[in-house]
């Protein structure tokens, strides 16, 4: 007979590409992995009443709400989950914090490190369980990775590589600002590239090879002006439209990145490589369901890259999937996470990354920033550092 489950209430705020992805999460996860809550859809919060009421019929929201502060107050809410802008996320997520609602927020955490370490104050203050939306690290493939990496399979690192192209924002024409392009408005994300697309690659290099103690960066902004879209003027961009740097592990290696929204013809090209004594792996978003591996332990005659297809059901996730062979995909990645949200808060747990390992990541991106604007190797702070509760 099937335990009772204990009901856990959601309050969605944001819906947009990520506030589709996090709703099919929940819809999900249930019906595929054994979890020891029922996720219930009680409501979603937007500004735009009608949307967000279109956007809750079609997902099952019970209710809606055009201020998050009355979503946050609400009673009737165990978990806000934040799938809205950056410049949101502070806010809501302290809010949430104080009112002892559990918090899931998109990534990048917070605008700036700063923002961020008053997140996390606020959270273990509060001592509610929270997660940052870093979905990459619940692709099978490189959660296998990761696997061979902390077994001690390719030994002693010496490399880590990982770029993140796009081409979205080429034509001088787009404008910046309001929805759907508040990406490039730096008052909303914070940054451009840095904290949008390299996030992503910091957070599963360090989850790969350990923490990053230095860097060394460069970026551009290459259309200086745009029209803004709420202001009806033009006005400077204030994102970075590129950005690479060099960097140094705790544990000696070192490293390149690179992101940018110039590179014609890539939409979402993410890609790492890891180099150790032993052995070597590269992972390719674009087939996620693969690793490519060489191991130089390999007989001489017959030794060479191998692809590996990660479908099998002693593979990371795939068992509570389909037969092996049959492959899954992006979408996947945030029912993944959600699932192991669900198992760690019924241990009275986060679910990693945390928010002090979003923390991390805004300690990289501000100092490739201020790397860039001083053309110095800059320090990165840790985030294992006692963070100060703020105000």
């Amino acid at each position: 007979m099937k335990t009772t489950q204990k009901k856990l209430n959601i309050g969605l705020v944001g819906y947009g590409f990520m506030g589709r992805t996090h709703s099919n999460a929940f819809l999900q996860a249930p019906r595929f992995f054994d979890v020891s809550f029922e996720p219930v859809r009680k409501a979603v919060c937007a500004r735009n009443r009608d949307r967000a009421a279109a956007f809750a019929a079609n997902w099952g929201y019970e209710s809606i709400e055009t201020d998050w502060r009355k979503l946050v107050e609400r009673k009737d809410i165990d978990l806000i989950d934040i799938a809205s802008p950056n410049d949101t996320h502070h806010d809501i997520a302290i809010a949430a914090a104080r009112a002892g609602k559990l918090v899931m927020c998109e990534k990048p955490l917070g605008r700036s490190a700063a923002e961020s370490e008053a997140m996390v104050a606020a959270v273990e203050s509060a001592r509610v369980a929270n997660t940052v939306w870093y979905n990459y690290r619940r692709v099978p493939a490189v959660v296998l990775l990761q696997n061979l990496v902390a077994e001690g399979r390719l030994g002693r690192v010496f490399h880590y590589r990982a770029k993140f192209l796009q081409d979205w924002t080429i034509s001088q024409d787009l404008p910046q600002g309001g929805e759907g392009l508040w990406r490039l408005d730096v008052a909303v994300a914070g940054s451009g590239v840095t904290g949008d697309l390299l996030a992503h690659c910091i957070d599963t290099a360090m989850w790969l090879n350990g923490p990053i103690t230095a860097v060394t960066a460069v970026t551009e902004t290459f259309i200086k002006e745009r029209k803004h879209n709420l202001t009806g003027k033009v006005e400077l961009v204030g994102i970075d439209d590129a950005s690479a740097f060099l960097a140094r592990f705790q544990n000696g290696s070192l490293a390149t990145f690179e992101a940018t929204r110039y590179a014609r013809g890539h939409k979402a090209l993410y890609t790492l490589e890891i180099n150790g004594e032993h052995a070597s792996a590269m992972w390719d978003l674009h087939d996620l369901h693969r690793i490519q591996w060489f191991d130089h332990k390999d007989e001489g005659r017959v030794r060479g890259w191998r692809n590996v297809h990660v479908t099998d059901g002693d593979q990371p996730y795939m068992k509570r999937w389909w037969v092996p062979g049959l492959q899954i995909g992006y979408e996947h990645t945030f029912i993944h996470h959600f699932a192991d949200f669900l198992q760690a808060i019924s241990e009275f747990k986060s679910a990693a990354p945390t928010f002090r390992d979003g923390l991390a990541t805004d300690y990289v991106t501000d100092a490739v920033l201020r790397s860039a604007r001083s053309g110095r190797w800059e320090a990165v702070k840790s985030a294992q550092a006692i963070v100060e509760a703020a105000g």
